[in-house]
């Protein structure tokens, strides 16, 4: 249970940025302060973008080889 619950974003932190007609969208995990970033049309509804961010970053927290110390 303990491996599962490392793959699950706490309290999630969000920054996105329009460049033109992208948004880039940056959720930060604020337990370990893992982060990362998605790009996707900047009229996109910013929580489909969020979405996707969250499961990009539920996928990187999953990988147990490349979690910080």
């Amino acid at each position: 249970m303990a491996e599962n619950a490392a793959s699950e974003p706490g309290d999630v932190y969000f920054e996105i940025t329009l460049v033109g007609a992208t948004a880039k969208v940056v959720a930060i995990d604020g337990a370990s302060g893992i982060e990362v970033a998605v790009l996707g049309p900047a009229h996109a509804a910013e929580r489909e973008l969020k979405r996707l961010a969250v499961a990009k970053l539920r996928a990187r927290l999953a990988r147990p080889w490349d979690r910080p110390a």
